[in-house]
This record gives structure tokens, sequence and C-alpha cells, in this order.
């Protein structure tokens, strides 16, 4: 964690236990626009998954950041595309993991809509 983090943590946890209903706080550019992505988020509906310092998360937890059913994020796990470890009868997920799959599917997606613009143009397709 930066030290503007943890200056920001700090002001934030000080400004909070001040009490009332709103609360005045100066963040740095980098908190502020963490905070924005999370209240966007949830703005939209989407759920936010905070770890906390753990680096590997439960496939429940994977679905929800990866935007699937958690039957879903076994199937990857099965078909060996999202890496696991066992922790007793539990299955553990990294978040690297997770970070690296979503690289790979990005850069698949975008071959594919070059593919098919390729394709559309090649028929004639665009105005």
């Amino acid at each position: 964690m930066t030290p503007v983090l943890v200056r920001d943590a700090e002001a934030l946890r000080d400004a909070l236990a001040s009490g009332g209903e709103e609360v005045n706080v100066s963040l740095s550019r980098e908190t502020a626009q963490l905070v924005a992505t999370w209240i966007d988020a949830q703005a939209r509906g989407q759920d936010v998954v905070v770890t906390l310092g753990l680096n590997e998360v439960s496939p429940g937890d994977a679905a929800l950041m990866l935007g699937m059913s958690r039957a879903q994020v076994r199937k990857l796990m099965d078909e060996g595309a999202l890496p696991f470890r066992m922790v007793g009868s539990h299955h553990r997920i990294r978040i690297g993991a997770i970070r690296r799959w979503l690289d790979i599917e990005d850069a698949r997606q975008e071959a594919a809509m070059a593919e098919l613009a390729a394709l559309q143009n090649e028929l004639g397709l665009t105005d």
C-alpha cells in the first residue's frame, strides 16, 4: 500500500469516527478514483468483492469477480483454464490467476472482433 493510500485510509477512518450522516474528507486523486470505481459498480448493480489482503478466493467469489456463475468457474477449473489449489476440501483460486484469465479472455475477444470486422469488410457488409 502506498503512503498516500495509508494517509487517506487514516483520514477516512477519522472522519467516520466523528459520526453524523455525512463525511467530509480530502482524498488523493488515486484514492478518489478507487472509491469512484467501487461506487460506480454498486450503482450499476454489480457486486464488489474486497478480499482484505487475501491473495486467494473461493470459486463463488471468483464467479462474482468474473461476472459468471459458480458452475462456469468450476468448468474453467476442471478444464485447467483457471488454476486452483485445494485447502482441505475447499478450492482456492489466486487473484493473479483470475487476472491472467481475464487478460487472455480480453485478448481472445479483441482478436475475434478484429477477425469479424475483417470478414465484414471482405464481404462488403459495411457502409
